[in-house]
């Protein structure tokens, strides 16, 4: 949570985080689908209860922290910023009922407005907004494909969310003006930062807001 709480002091006006499901089918926030490089244990967050993952420790320079189920993460965003919540498919692997569960939670949250759901799986995208056709989706991608736009129609979305090293002109143009917003990832470096607001996209994700922020005014 200490990442999340730095970010909006850093003047992020969105967080992305990760949605993971435990044995016990509840959404937590972890990036990886092993616990090994983040927390004091090891093996898969499928593979775990929560109250065995509640066990672990995550190491921040501050107190240890514990991974956050996706309702605490929630109840603590809930009207200070907003949520986009990559639902993760690592593999074969993907809990059978990950979209039910988030959009659940959302849902329970009355946050409807306040949160996107983002994929590389657009499968997914595309279920969670027919289950809450409130909630904006977004499809992930990390290629050039021929027609951009086509993928976020196909996942009935609003925005596409390429790989700033895959973007052009032309993708930004084209996902105006078929009314998407273009929300490329994740540019780190200044140099990039500037070439991809160059490029007139209506978002960057990045691990350093507070860089972006500075660039911004």
């Amino acid at each position: 949570m200490s990442a999340f709480r730095l970010a909006v002091k850093q003047r992020a006006e969105l967080l992305e985080l990760d949605v993971q499901v435990t044995s016990d089918g509840v959404p937590v926030v972890i990036h990886d689908p092993t616990v090994d490089r983040t927390t004091s244990g090891r093996g898969m967050v499928g593979a775990m209860s929560l109250a065995q993952l509640k066990t672990l420790r995550i190491e921040t320079g501050g107190e240890p922290e514990v991974v956050p189920t996706l309702d605490e993460l929630l109840a603590w965003a809930s009207g200070r910023v907003p949520v986009a919540l990559e639902l993760k498919r690592d593999g074969p692997l993907v809990h059978p009922e990950v979209v039910e569960k988030v959009v659940a939670s959302v849902v329970s949250h009355r946050l409807e407005g306040q949160c996107a759901i983002i994929s590389f799986d657009h499968t997914l995208v595309r279920q969670a907004r027919k289950l809450c056709p409130h909630l904006a989706g977004g499809v992930l991608f990390a290629c050039a494909p021929i027609l951009p736009a086509r993928l976020a129609e196909d996942a009935s979305a609003q925005a596409i969310l390429p790989h700033w090293t895959s973007l052009d002109a032309r993708m930004v143009r084209e996902a105006h003006e078929a009314g998407l917003a273009v929300c490329p990832w994740v540019a780190d470096g200044e140099d990039e930062m500037r070439w991809v607001l160059s490029l007139g996209v209506d978002a960057i994700a990045t691990n350093h807001p507070a860089r972006l922020a500075a660039l911004l005014g």
